[in-house]
């Protein structure tokens, strides 16, 4: 499984077949997955589990990825939330029509799928590059405030008998990291670092291990997802600075084994194969990628840079979810499942072309006289 993750950073290399390693990795699990070879089993428990710890850590860094000490961050923050709000507010009416055409009653599952962004997708796309500015602010909150919103609005249309339980759920995970911000915003802070950097103990790292997978049990346990759980704790670490040692070290973490694995096990859970079984699919699967990305872009007419505003529209987290909770409670068509993740592949490969373009945008922003 490590072996086949290297295929990832091996097709960046080249500088004409140059893509986002995440894109790389996901086409690794899908060439070994379900739509291919299927040599990688996505419901082994082992694999599953190690997996959804990617998931939980992809989700920090891009948490720790929220400007907080930006300046720009109020009004990037005002910006983001509109534009997240315009975007799913369209997404409703957009989502009850593509529902009626294809003759389900889906139309709201539709709509959030069509609505939500994915801070994991995009994040580790961009490469690392530093988010700051007025624009780049405005965007990554755009996608948090989406990610979020979608995270808490899939299992009440999906599953409202569920609903007091996700939102109860989505209120500890959220106390729960503040909580662990202001605790570790004190005094015994600098002294616990001085210890762990003498005598190379690593605790700061150990402690934001142990925080994550409390909040992720919590999350589990009331049924959110572990990207909540994630994001939730690096915004937190985020606002009280992240230390570089700190920084560095969960990086390697994530990016040297958990984040590819995820990403290699998400791209063996897709089985596109079903796509060939019912026309339908691919229609209502090419729709609801489509759309949701011209609704994405609509903000461009307010100035946003249209490539930001597309890669706003990339679906990971969401569709996966819609599929999930549809088999367990049996509500989706056999037909929806396939057409969902052919959805987020769209929007994959979308995001992947336009990350470069967006990352020059961003990093002339916050240089711009070129120095």
């Amino acid at each position: 499984m490590g072996l086949v993750a290297l295929v990832g950073p091996l097709l960046n290399l080249p500088r004409r077949l140059s893509m986002p390693v995440v894109v790389g990795e996901l086409m690794v699990g899908i060439v070994f997955g379900a739509t291919g070879l299927r040599l990688f089993d996505a419901s082994d428990p082992t694999f599953s589990f190690m997996a959804q710890v990617g998931f939980a850590l992809v989700m920090f860094i891009a948490g720790t990825h929220v400007p907080f000490h930006d300046p720009n961050l109020r009004r990037g923050l005002g910006l983001g939330l509109i534009r997240a709000a315009v975007v799913g507010a369209l997404c409703v009416p957009a989502g009850l029509a593509i529902a009626r055409y294809f003759g389900t009653s889906h139309g709201l599952v539709y709509a959030v799928i069509m609505a939500s962004s994915s801070a994991s997708l995009v994040v580790p796309a961009l490469g690392g590059v530093k988010i700051a500015g007025r624009q780049p602010t405005a965007m990554i909150m755009q996608i948090a405030v989406a990610d979020a919103a979608a995270i808490v609005a899939l299992p009440v249309v999906m599953a409202p008998d569920r609903v007091l339980k996700a939102v109860a759920g989505t209120a500890a995970v959220i106390v729960l990291a503040a909580i662990y911000g202001f605790v570790t915003h004190s005094r015994y802070q600098s002294r616990m670092r001085a210890v762990s950097r003498s005598h190379r103990l690593a605790l700061e790292m150990r402690i934001v291990l142990l925080a994550l997978f409390v909040l992720a049990a919590v999350a589990v346990s009331m049924g959110v997802s572990v990207m909540l759980a994630g994001f939730a704790l690096g915004i937190a670490v985020s606002v009280n600075g992240e230390p570089k040692r700190l920084k560095r070290q969960m990086f390697a973490l994530t990016e040297g084994f958990f984040a590819p694995l995820f990403f290699v096990w998400l791209g063996s859970s897709i089985d596109l194969r079903a796509l060939a079984e019912e026309p339908r699919s691919i229609g209502l699967g090419i729709a609801l990628a489509v759309v949701g990305i011209g609704l994405h872009l609509l903000p461009a007419v307010a100035k946003q840079p249209w490539a930001m505003a597309a890669v706003t529209a990339g679906q990971l987290g969401i569709p996966i979810g819609a599929v999930a909770l549809g088999q367990a409670h049996g509500m989706l068509e056999v037909w929806e499942d396939p057409a969902f993740l052919l959805s987020a592949v769209i929007t994959i490969g979308a995001v992947a072309m336009l990350a470069p373009r967006v990352a020059a945008t961003i990093q002339a922003e916050a240089n711009p006289q070129g120095v």
